[in-house]
């Protein structure tokens, strides 16, 4: 993963350092390599775009450009003489990029820049909302539908009359969280939610679903939402400034199942009391939830719990949270699904500037359902421009011949062999009834039975939506030249990266002998300064130091047998490190002559420290083990430099030396 990640990293820099421009008319020919011709504008477009510190045009600046887009050019025509643009892995990995290039041309950038800062406003508040559900297919028959809005409806009806919204969630709907439910685990009852979703903000429920509660008023009921789940009703109980991001400690006091609503519930109250009390003496918050709180995971560390939004915590929890105001605010006991709590606040983090999280709003937008009202209008605009007739009548002939086995996945194409009519024009291309036949028959998939009508219906317009949007893709290197210069430089970017690899920076690493006789050749270039080999000997204090010491002036121990003795009562009392050091290599020993011998007492903190200089190495050249990196890269260099002179006396390069004088 690593090495792929650093491979598309390096492809986009390549990318960016061979950017193409447009030629302008009557544009002077700079250079010809191979026959391609480079113009003078093409060459400063380049030039320019990579010109990111804006440095004053020199000659020199130019004529060291201009070698390295020769060198490029050279390169990018030695990978197309071996073929390496037709590989299959050339191809699958440039397409690859190419569906990333092209999401935006795909899209409708005014619906998505609206659709971006109607999110960025929405969450600047955060709501709390309940809902009743009456589930319903997507793809359901109009008369189902129309039974699911009546059944919704009536259920309005009675709330707008008198009858609770909680107990009609109870009652009616089809989210069975609403509902005290029996645990599997446990076997005891889990209080239903009464409908009640919790707080939540933009891009945290369906677009749809989130829409109407953004639009209804604090304490009112809507009117039905159709979301792909089926009918909503949504009945807004708070709006408040959004939280943002923030991170908590709590001490839980856990109420089991079977104990609430029962007079041992009492109990857990009294002691989250009690431990309240003691926050309230002074007693510390860390110490108390590590003692007491009944979640273990984060007890053991004071209670802490990782950073949330507003949709991640009970809602419970978070109105105490809303109401604190500074940073290590404690509040009172607070009671949820899962017990009584106490909550610090540690940290808040208010919603960043819509500049700073663009690109993350973007990508959650991408994804999600908001994304089709910007492909609908994208589909349009694309079908008004390209002139799209359609056959209505065409479709039909489909009627007799799809029949239940497309839900089972089991329709055959054959029994549409004998349709051929074009079913709507694009443009001057034609889509005919194969074309759709073999849509249906590549998009089967095992599903409940539906009426067989309006799923062609739904199908045929999936498949206009899908032609449309191929045909614009096709279309993209034609009609915008921004993109098809942005596909060459990714093409000759792989390129590049493929045969530099192949011939120069992979090569280098594997080739062990040619590294190994451009060492022998060039090791002079490696040297070591002058260095010392030096023993240092740390001691705990001055007592050890002057034992040491005697031992050491002796010569009638090793330096193991000294370490041995000294470190008899304790294994601190003594260290030694042997080495060797250049200059500003380590400062203690750049701080004693070097000579060879025992240096006085040098005392550090609590320690005494004596440095043994065994000998004085003069100037030596590194072994290739010790200087790897640096060879390598030096090998790499000259690789690089033989490659390119081989390319030069392969493919003629002209450089109009008039052109390039009249840059300025």
């Amino acid at each position: 993963m690593k090495k792929n990640f650093v491979r598309t990293v390096l492809i986009s820099v390549i990318a960016s350092l061979i950017s193409f421009g447009l030629k302008a008319q009557n544009d002077p020919v700079l250079i010809t390599v191979a026959g391609e011709k480079v113009t003078k504008s093409e060459f400063m477009n380049v030039y320019q775009k990579n010109n990111v510190k804006k440095e004053v045009l020199d000659k020199k600046s130019l004529e060291e450009y201009l070698d390295l887009y020769v060198n490029f050019k050279l390169k990018v025509k030695e990978a197309e003489s071996k073929g390496m643009d037709t590989v299959s892995s050339f191809v699958t990995e440039l397409a690859g990029y190419r569906k990333q290039l092209a999401q935006p041309y795909l899209i409708d950038k005014e619906v998505n820049d609206k659709l971006l800062l109607e999110a960025y406003n929405r969450m600047q508040w955060d709501i709390r909302a309940s809902h009743i559900l009456i589930k319903l297919s997507k793809d359901a028959l109009p008369k189902d539908t129309l039974i699911a809005y009546n059944k919704i409806m009536d259920i309005r009806n009675k709330i707008m009359k008198g009858s609770a919204f909680d107990q009609m969630a109870k009652e009616y709907s089809d989210d069975v969280s609403a509902r005290d439910q029996v645990s599997q685990k446990s076997g005891s009852t889990v209080a239903g939610n009464g409908g009640d979703l919790g707080y939540f903000t933009a891009l945290d429920l369906v677009y749809p679903f989130e829409t109407m509660a953004y639009n209804t008023k604090v304490g009112e009921v809507s009117m039905p939402v159709r979301t792909d789940y089926g009918y909503h009703l949504v009945k807004v109980t708070d709006r408040k400034p959004a939280m943002g991001k923030v991170q908590a400690a709590h001490i839980l006091v856990a109420i089991p199942a079977d104990s609430a609503g029962t007079a041992n519930a009492d109990k857990y109250k009294a002691k989250i009391d009690e431990i309240y009390g003691k926050i309230l003496k002074g007693e510390s918050f860390e110490d108390l939830a590590k003692t007491y709180s009944d979640d273990k995971a984060s007890a053991s560390k004071g209670g802490v719990i990782p950073w949330f939004g507003v949709s991640r915590m009970v809602p419970e929890f978070i109105a105490a949270i809303a109401d604190m105001k500074a940073i290590g605010e404690v509040s009172k006991p607070v009671k949820t699904m899962y017990g009584w709590h106490i909550v610090k606040l540690i940290a808040r983090k208010p919603v960043d500037s819509l500049e700073n999280i663009k690109s993350e709003l973007k990508s959650k937008i991408s994804k999600d359902s908001r994304a089709l009202i910007s492909k609908d209008i994208m589909v349009e605009k694309l079908k008004k421009e390209y002139g799209y007739k359609e056959d209505a009548k065409t479709i039909k002939d489909f009627y007799p011949i799809v029949n239940d086995s497309i839900f089972k996945g089991k329709w055959n194409i054959a029994k549409a062999a004998k349709l051929k009519k074009s079913m709507f024009t694009l443009a001057e291309k034609s889509y005919t009834q194969q074309d759709f036949a073999k849509y249906l028959d590549e998009n089967q998939l095992s599903r409940t039975n539906e009426d067989s009508t309006v799923y062609l219906a739904s199908m045929f317009k999936k498949f206009v939506e899908k032609s449309v949007m191929d045909y614009e893709d096709s279309r993209l290197e034609t009609k915008y030249p921004d993109f098809k210069a942005l596909m060459k430089e990714y093409r000759d970017g792989i390129l590049l990266f493929e045969l530099t690899d192949n011939m120069v920076w992979s090569k280098a690493v594997k080739d062990t002998i040619g590294l190994q006789a451009f060492y022998e050749k060039n090791k002079s270039n490696y040297l070591w300064e002058q260095r010392v080999n030096a023993d240092v000997f740390t001691c705990a204090n001055p007592k050890v130091a002057k034992i040491v010491r005697k031992m050491l002036l002796s010569g009638k121990y090793t330096d193991e047998m000294i370490l041995k003795k000294a470190n008899n009562t304790s294994q601190l009392n003594l260290s030694v490190y042997n080495g060797k050091y250049a200059k500003k290599d380590n400062a203690l020993i750049d701080s004693i002559p070097w000579k060879a011998g025992l240096s006085a007492d040098i005392y550090q903190n609590n320690s005494v420290i004596m440095v043994r200089i065994n000998k004085i190495i003069d100037k030596e050249p590194k072994t290739l083990s010790e200087a790897r990196g640096l060879i390598t890269s030096d090998y790499q260099a000259f690789l690089e430099k033989e490659w390119i002179a081989q390319l030069k006396m392969k493919y003629p390069v002209v450089i109009d030396k008039d052109v390039f004088s009249t840059i300025k």
